[in-house]
């Protein structure tokens, strides 16, 4: 496994050990003692996700006020740009983002902490998506940071965004930093 730190805390990129031969591949998604390592802390998931979108679809950019999820992502069919961003207003990289292309052919994995908004858009026609999540979804407390803000700068690689009603109307970084 080759571990990609980024330049966001704890935000890292997984490049597991894939063994394949004439018969297919094999890859360990997860194996906690290896993760550890990875997060130098005991987070624990407790919540499998499977997304299934197509081209263009953005979800994002996520996070939650109360109970926040670190995210452990893949994508298993297609491909996605799946981005990290600081919005801590106390941090000293508060704002910034980090990209990664993840695809069922390089197999990497995304790990973003809790704290973190999260979003990924589908470059393929379409996508399956598996996220493992460090705490239980809550909608009562769902929040982000809205996908386009220009203060931030997200480099999106679809120009045909489709979106959710509600990631329309998300909070922009100057809102977050009013409100911290």
């Amino acid at each position: 496994m080759n571990i990609i730190q980024t330049k966001l805390a704890g935000v890292v990129i997984i490049e597991p050990a894939v063994f394949g031969d004439h018969r297919g591949f094999f890859i360990e998604t997860f194996r906690e003692d290896a993760f550890e390592q990875v997060t130098g802390s005991g987070l624990r998931f407790v919540q499998d996700n499977h997304s299934h979108s197509e081209r263009g679809v953005l979800r994002g950019l996520h996070t939650q006020t109360r109970k926040p999820q670190g995210k452990l992502l893949r994508c298993v069919r297609g491909e996605i740009f799946d981005v990290a961003v600081d919005i801590d207003p106390e941090s000293t990289t508060f704002g910034q983002w980090v990209g990664v292309t993840l695809s069922e052919e390089n197999k990497r994995q995304f790990y973003i902490p809790p704290g973190y908004a999260h979003g990924f858009q589908v470059v393929s026609e379409v996508c399956d998506v598996l996220y493992k999540c460090t705490d239980y979804y809550d909608p009562g407390h769902e929040s982000g940071l809205i996908w386009n803000d220009p203060e931030v700068g997200i480099e999106w690689p679809v120009s045909e965004v489709k979106l959710s009603d509600k990631d329309r109307v998300l909070p922009t970084l100057a809102d977050i930093r009013s409100a911290g």
